[in-house]
């Protein structure tokens, strides 16, 4: 059994955007090649072998023989054309689909015969066969009338039958209570076998409960209601390390999850704009961002957040990702004299509060307050949102935390729009920066300041565009690097992500739970989901 914070948004790989739902989906779906969690690098899957050929347009990928979906369904090469097919559409509004546009055209997908497909591609492609890891191959006997009919998003809800959903990974859909647990089983068709012959996986279920509050998860696991948990606060971290007994716990070290604060740039409707004009003035300022950001303490966040297990962020690439940090940029340190310099060149002033606090106004004399909406099912983001608050009234601006259920606080920032600014975090699945393609991209679903652009909005944002997917192409890593630095200068110069830390990855496990080796890129402790099992007291005793 593991805990999970909040129930996942969906089962189908297409639409999932939060970690939840990754974490869970990543146990019940299986790619054509993978990257190892622990290595980092990409490993044969459903697919045996690959080639790309000398120019780097064509990749040629020979599926093994004999697979099959996890309700007994073969796989065929029809599969994969259909799987890519949707990710390509824009209709469909896959997150993948900004990975799949390379040199500005979508990739070809062609079959070669019955075992071997072949993508090409109009340039080539700078991070190869890893373009094909986190691309579930999808069930077309399950989906394919429903991505006729337009309804493929509504596909793989929680409440979908366990004879309607299928997959390719170790476990199954099982069962589904709302608000309580969802159940997987062992997937008795999966493909991998151990290197003594035995089928995987070992376990025969996994159970995710539903327990929204990181206190109450750490009680579970005390209480041996649980045997894994993961994506810890370091101070529950550090009273289950005392307290160590039947469990272990580890400090995977720095992780590739990235912390920020970003404000509400969208193009409104006319209504919300009414609303919204005053506020979105001051957050479309560069220098009212910039001045938020110089006046967080970044250190102090690590310090009170993460008890030291982290480390402050200027930019989006972690400590755990140093080969692509741009180390030219030199960050400065807080400064709350240079926040108020920067407020005052905007035209903000300082009032009279008549309480004995600064009150800051704006250009036409209106104080400037707003809210800041955070998961209520993730303490640490919650309590960087107080610090972010506390920070922010130095300066005279009052901020108010809201904190929201995940789901919530997910559609009000990519659907109805409806925040000031937010306290949120992305887990990049590879340390490459193609993995957050959908992020950098104008047009990108996860573009959260302002997602799915039809246009750039501004000139530096077109710039990024133009930058990452140059860097795609670019099969030269020098030139790569070179693209990401320029990238990483456009964000520090125009601040629309205020990044704030990024935390040491902590897990734990019962000490009875066999192959636990977490790794710092996600599911930290699912990721050979297959290979965990349960050892025996003899085992334990051997130890």
């Amino acid at each position: 059994m593991i805990a999970l914070r909040s129930e996942p948004k969906t089962l189908n790989p297409l639409t999932a955007a939060d970690g939840t739902s990754r974490e869970v989906i990543s146990t019940m779906q299986a790619d054509l090649v993978h990257i190892n969690r622990a290595t980092q690098l990409t490993e044969p899957a459903l697919a045996k072998s690959w080639k790309i050929s000398a120019d780097g347009l064509r990749y040629t990928l020979t599926l093994r023989r004999g697979l099959k979906f996890s309700d007994g369904h073969p796989v065929d090469i029809e599969d994969v054309l259909f799987t890519f097919r949707v990710y390509l559409d824009e209709s469909v509004h896959a997150s993948q689909r900004d990975l799949l546009v390379v040199g500005g055209k979508p990739i070809v997908v062609r079959k070669v015969d019955a075992q071997t497909v072949e993508f090409i591609l109009a340039k080539p492609y700078g991070v190869g066969e890893r373009l094909f890891d986190g691309l579930a191959i999808l069930p077309r006997h399950l989906l394919e009338t429903a991505y006729r009919e337009g309804k493929l998003a509504q596909s793989g809800t929680l409440g979908t039958t366990a004879n309607q959903w299928a997959g390719l990974g170790a476990f199954r859909l099982k069962e589904y209570v709302a608000g309580q647990r969802l159940v997987l089983e062992r997937n008795p068709y999966y493909w991998k076998a151990d290197e003594q012959g035995n089928r995987l996986p070992y376990l025969d279920e996994i159970v995710f409960l539903f327990v929204p509050s990181a206190d109450a998860q750490v009680l579970r696991f005390q209480s041996g209601e649980t045997d894994m948990i993961s994506r810890l606060g370091a101070e529950n971290f550090a009273v289950l390390s005392r307290q160590a007994r039947d469990y272990a716990m580890a400090d995977a070290g720095p992780g590739l999850e990235y912390n920020f604060l970003f404000f509400n740039l969208n193009d409104l409707s006319e209504k919300a704009r009414a609303e919204m004009a005053r506020k979105q003035s001051w957050f479309r300022s560069e220098k009212f961002r910039l001045a938020v950001s110089l006046a967080i303490d970044r250190e102090a966040i690590v310090r009170l957040v993460y008890q030291g297990r982290g480390a402050p962020l200027w930019g989006p690439v972690t400590p755990g990702n140093a080969r692509w940090a741009n180390a030219a940029i030199r960050y400065p340190g807080r400064s709350l004299d240079k926040s108020r310099q920067l407020l005052a060149e905007a035209g903000f002033r300082l009032a009279n509060a008549g309480n004995g606090e600064p009150k800051l106004v704006d250009p036409d004399g209106k104080p400037v307050e707003f809210s800041i909406v955070t998961s209520s099912s993730n303490a640490d983001r919650a309590k960087m949102a107080a610090l972010v608050e506390d920070d922010l009234k130095q300066l005279g601006i009052r901020v108010q935390v809201v904190p929201l259920e995940l789901r919530s606080l997910i559609d009000r920032v990519t659907q109805t729009k409806e925040y000031d600014a937010c306290v949120l975090g992305i887990a990049s699945f590879d340390a490459d920066p193609n993995s957050d393609m959908n992020v950098w991209l104008s047009s990108g679903g996860m573009h959260l300041w302002n997602p799915a652009q039809k246009h750039a909005a501004t000139e530096w944002e077109a710039e990024i565009d133009r930058l990452m997917e140059q860097q795609l192409t670019a099969t030269n890593n020098a030139q790569r690097k070179k693209l990401y630095d320029r990238v990483q200068e456009i964000l520090a110069e125009h601040q629309p992500m205020i990044f704030l830390a990024s935390p040491d990855i902590l897990v734990g496990a019962k000490k009875n739970v066999g192959n636990f080796h977490p790794a710092v890129l996600e599911p930290y402790v699912l990721w050979n989901v297959e290979q965990l099992y349960r050892r025996t007291e003899a085992e334990n005793a051997r130890r």
